[in-house]
């Protein structure tokens, strides 16, 4: 189960190491990705900073996490996880639904289940 779930986190890490490179890199892709609509220079400037800067921030934890085997940081990046998500369920609430939303919405609280699960196989919440 404990490789499983390393496999797992690591998976997750490169998936969110991806996403953050492209916000970084080449926000203009993430504009379809993420049905965005920048507002010139200062709105690519806010998908590289805001989104590629959070996502490669959790890379950052989850890759140390990975190599340490000390696994606090997963907790707190499926905290940002589960924050995300509770924002997509309020759009869905304010906004109306979009069948479009819940792929993504699944994905995280996958990924924040599954940082979870390691920390507490790891020994963590005691």
């Amino acid at each position: 189960m404990h490789t499983t779930l390393q496999i797992l986190v690591g998976l997750s890490t490169l998936m969110l190491g991806g996403l953050g490179i492209m916000s970084m890199f080449a926000p203009q892709k993430m504009v379809t990705n993420f049905s965005l609509e920048p507002v010139g220079k200062a709105g690519l400037n806010t998908i590289r900073s805001v989104m590629g800067g959070l996502f490669l921030a959790c890379v950052t934890i989850l890759a140390l996490g990975l190599t340490s085997g000390k696994t606090e940081g997963y907790f707190f990046v499926a905290v940002v996880l589960i924050a995300v998500a509770v924002g997509r369920l309020v759009g869905l609430v304010l906004d109306g639904f979009d069948k479009a939303v819940i792929p993504p919405l699944v994905l995280e609280l996958v990924i924040a289940g599954i940082l979870l699960l390691s920390h507490l196989k790891n020994g963590g919440f005691y």
